[in-house]
């Protein structure tokens, strides 16, 4: 995780863009992006980011950055995305890391909780919805016990008569 952070911050645009170092920002996407980045777009990418270094800092809009965020939202707005798709695509797939290392956190936390010694027995299918209603408590609150009857009966008839 650390390496992964250390070689995102090539693409930091803070102080002028200084920590730019097209290097690293190539093993980034070697290392930790290998099925985003084919063959010859690991080459592609190379160039595109010696173009990219020369021509992103010009800008007014773009020079006095200080987040990846910001320098995202700053190449959208600027029409410079679709002038580096391949950096675009890496600066997407950086900016997204944390939210799927922390969704992927938050599930095997809710297993841990969830597939006690008690429930150990439960088939992978159960398991897997059991997780879904228990993570999206939110949403599972918006459900009536009645609405979940109604979809029952839609599904087939029940011996059981629930209403």
């Amino acid at each position: 995780m650390t390496e992964i952070l250390i070689l995102s911050a090539s693409l930091n645009p803070r102080d002028g863009y200084r920590s730019f170092n097209i290097e690293n920002i190539c093993k980034l996407a070697e290392k930790f992006y290998t099925e985003d980045f084919l063959g010859d777009e690991k080459i592609h990418l190379q160039c595109e980011l010696q173009h990219y270094g020369l021509d992103v800092p010009v800008p007014p809009d773009l020079k006095n950055l200080s987040t990846l965020g910001d320098l995202y939202h700053g190449l959208v707005t600027t029409g410079k995305a679709d002038m580096y798709p391949l950096v675009d695509r890496l600066l997407r797939l950086v900016l997204t890391l944390p939210a799927s290392t922390a969704t992927s956190k938050r599930v095997f936390s809710a297993m841990k909780i969830v597939k006690t010694s008690l429930r150990n027995r439960m088939e992978d299918e159960f398991l897997r919805d059991y997780l879904i209603v228990y993570i999206e408590k939110e949403i599972a609150e918006t459900i009536s016990a009645e609405e979940i009857i109604d979809f029952f009966y839609l599904i087939k008839e029940r011996r059981a008569h629930l209403k």
